[in-house]
């Protein structure tokens, strides 16, 4: 009808975007793996910590449809286990910014050296096996919170040398 707009437009009401109000998505994404389970009759599976830290750094350009189309395909592909998103762009938009630097010139700019990467993931890794116990696989094991498969995080471990230390009595 014509008049819709006019109707419609007698009381505007103004919502953020959602990119605004990154504190919804984790209750958002719940309320959203409850209907797709129960639309598509399949296994509830878990949304993990990282999946919700991927969430919230995506810029949501869809706003909440979106969210809800991300959330559905990652429930039909799940199959029960762990969650994983595919963004529409291919990648999460993370907002991972490096620590401001003095070059000789006086000038900043922001910059990790390859060393310093490989410390701070080194690190990293270290403060989730000490957080998990050293539990690789398995739900709340260090895989998950990480948000890479078991076998990724063990060629890591023996790619950086690195091992359980022997437990202390």
């Amino acid at each position: 009808r014509e008049d819709l707009y006019y109707r419609l437009n007698v009381f505007p009401i103004q919502v953020a975007p959602l990119r605004e109000r990154r504190e919804d998505i984790p209750l958002l994404a719940q309320h959203f793996v409850k209907l797709s389970v129960k639309h598509l009759g399949v296994a509830k599976p878990r949304l993990t910590r990282t999946g919700i830290v991927q969430l919230q750094n995506y810029d949501w350009p869809g706003n909440i449809r979106e969210l809800r189309n991300v959330i559905e395909r990652a429930v039909i592909l799940a199959r029960g286990g762990v969650l994983e998103f595919d963004f529409p762009s291919g990648e999460e938009h993370a907002e991972t910014r490096p620590a401001n630097r003095t070059v000789a010139d006086g000038s900043a700019t922001e910059y990790l050296t390859e060393a310093e990467i490989k410390q701070r993931e080194r690190n990293n890794i270290l403060a989730v096996l000490e957080k998990t116990g050293w539990r690789i696989k398995g739900p709340g094991g260090a895989a998950e919170l990480l948000g890479v498969k078991p076998t990724t995080l063990i060629s890591r471990l023996k790619k950086m040398k690195m091992q359980r230390p022997p437990k202390q009595d």
